[in-house]
C-alpha cells in the first residue's frame, strides 16, 4: 500500500475496503416546510414554447412588484433587493427569453422583440392571477414595462424607473452605432456591434461611473459573459438591439399614457450612467406629476452600490399607493 494511504488510515483519515469495515449511517428528516417571507423560489412557466424563468418571493395574497432586468444581466440584478421587498410585498422577477436561466431559441426560429417579450411578461402575470402591479424598470425593462403599460394602464399602480429611457433626451452618442443599425440592419453594421458583447464592455457597464468599483461583485459580468458567449446569443442580442429602435416610435404614446394616467413614480437614477445618461431622467418631471426624483452618485447598475438605499425608498413608497 502506498505510504500516503498508510498515513492517511492511520490518522483515521481514510477507510480501506479491504481492511477497514465501513458504516453507513442513514439520515433522514422530515422535509423543510419554507415559512420565511422573503426565502426565494426559483421557477419557470413555458410560454409560447420557450422556458421563462423567474424569482418568486413574499406572500401572493401582498400587493406584487414586478421586477424587470436590464441588458445584458437577468433578474440576477435583482438577487438582494428581492428578499427586502418580500417581507411586505410579493415579488417577481422574469428572466427574458435568451437571458438568465430563460429558455433560448435561435434568433431565426424566435421573435426577439420587446412587443412580444412584453407580452411573455404580461402572460406570466396572468398565470400568476397578477391583476395589479408595481413595476420596477431599468435599462431593457423600461420599453418592455412601458409596453406593458399602455396595453393595460389600469393594471399598473406605480412605477420605479431605475436607468430607464421613454424620451429622446436620454439618447445621447452612445447611441450612434445603434442609430446606424436602425438605419441600415446591414450586416457590417452589425458586426460593429458585436464589441458591445465582450467581457470588457460588460465589466465597464457594470463598474463604469461607480464611486467604489469594489462593491461590485464580479460574479455579475462573469456569469453575463458566460451566457453572451453560448452559441447564438450574439445574433439573439443583435436582434434586440436592432428592435430597440421601435421603442422611439413609441415615446411619444408613453408619454401621453403618463399624463393622462398619472402613475405615481419613485425615480432613482445612475448619473454617470453613459448608457441612460442623467439627461434621460428630467423629462419625466414634465408628464408625472407624483414623482420622486433622486439622481444618485454611481453608473448603471445603481443596485450594485445603493442597494439598501434603494430598497428602503422602495419600502416606503410601495406602502404608499398601496395605502
Amino acid at each position: 500500500m502506498p505510504k500516503i494511504f498508510q498515513t492517511l488510515l492511520a490518522a483515521g483519515l481514510l477507510a480501506s475496503t479491504l481492511a477497514v469495515p465501513v458504516t453507513t449511517l442513514a439520515l433522514t428528516a422530515d422535509p423543510i416546510e419554507i415559512t420565511e417571507p422573503n426565502q426565494v423560489q426559483f421557477r419557470s412557466e413555458t410560454i409560447d414554447g420557450v422556458k421563462i424563468a423567474y424569482r418568486e418571493a413574499g406572500d401572493p395574497d401582498n400587493p406584487t412588484v414586478l421586477l424587470l432586468h436590464g441588458f445584458p444581466t437577468s433578474s440576477h440584478m435583482f438577487r438582494n433587493l428581492i428578499p427586502e421587498l418580500a417581507e411586505r410585498f410579493h415579488v417577481l422577477a422574469p428572466d427574458y427569453p435568451g437571458f438568465g436561466a430563460s429558455g433560448m431559441l435561435p434568433a431565426a426560429e424566435f421573435e426577439y422583440s420587446f412587443a412580444n417579450i412584453a407580452d411573455m411578461m404580461t402572460t406570466l402575470l396572468d398565470r400568476k392571477g397578477v391583476d395589479r402591479y408595481a413595476v420596477y424598470m431599468m435599462d431593457y425593462g423600461a420599453p418592455v414595462g412601458y409596453r406593458m403599460f399602455a396595453a393595460d394602464p389600469e393594471r399598473v399602480s406605480g412605477f420605479i424607473i431605475q436607468n430607464g429611457n421613454a424620451y429622446e433626451e436620454g439618447l445621447l452618442e452612445f447611441w450612434d452605432p445603434l442609430r446606424a443599425y436602425w438605419a441600415d440592419p446591414s450586416v457590417e453594421n452589425g458586426d460593429a456591434l458585436r464589441g458591445f458583447l465582450t467581457l470588457d464592455i460588460t465589466k465597464w457597464q457594470f463598474t463604469h461611473g461607480t464611486q467604489n468599483p469594489e462593491l461590485v461583485s464580479p460574479d455579475n459580468y462573469w456569469h453575463v459573459q458566460y451566457l453572451l458567449d453560448r452559441p447564438g446569443n450574439q445574433e439573439v442580442q443583435l436582434e434586440l438591439f436592432l428592435d430597440y429602435g421601435t421603442n422611439l416610435a413609441e415615446y411619444p404614446v408613453w408619454q401621453g399614457l403618463f399624463r393622462d394616467y398619472q402613475p405615481p413614480a419613485l425615480l432613482m437614477w445612475g448619473k454617470n450612467d453613459q448608457i441612460f445618461p442623467e439627461a434621460g431622467a428630467y423629462p419625466y418631471q414634465r408628464d408625472l406629476n407624483d414623482l420622486e426624483f433622486y439622481i444618485l452618485d454611481t453608473g448603471h447598475f445603481a443596485l450594485e452600490e445603493y442597494g439598501p438605499q434603494i430598497a428602503a425608498r422602495m419600502v416606503d413608497f410601495l406602502d404608499r399607493i398601496n395605502n
